[in-house]
């Protein structure tokens, strides 16, 4: 796989299980089988993501029994984290739209010349919630 790949797909990662769990509450396998599924993502970087978005206060935790085994721990999204999915979802919209008005229309070469004045400029402001780790 591309390294530039990953960095992406880590990039977004948080987005996408925002996204997720804006749908439904989900259990952890759930959340990884349907993220290795869509963006090819291992189980391995979901656990300790939904740890942080936990400590974070984006997604709160429940325990449903289950018949094949011990209780479930479901995620929820707080409303917290619909606000952090909110903002994030109008950021990508943005970087995305930027990135593709590089890349040209067909995303494989640049933009042919043109006679028609380039449009004009849009600023890109990400925000990112940072917490205190200090005692």
């Amino acid at each position: 796989m591309e390294p530039n790949l990953v960095q992406f797909k880590k990039g977004v990662l948080e987005l996408c299980v925002l996204a997720l769990l804006s749908r439904t509450d989900s259990y952890g396998y759930d959340i990884a089988s349907r993220l290795s599924e869509a963006i090819d993502m291992g189980e391995g970087t979901i656990y300790p993501l939904m740890r942080r978005m936990q400590k974070d206060g984006l997604v709160s935790t429940y325990f449903v029994e289950s018949s094949s085994g011990p209780p479930r721990k479901y995620y929820a999204l707080t409303e917290h984290g619909r606000q952090s999915l909110n903002s994030q979802r109008t950021a990508w919209t943005a970087f995305t739209k930027a990135v593709h008005a590089i890349l040209g229309s067909d995303d494989t070469a640049p933009a042919a010349a043109s006679t028609e004045p380039s449009p004009t400029p849009t600023t890109l402001t990400v925000q990112k919630t940072v917490r205190n780790t200090k005692a």
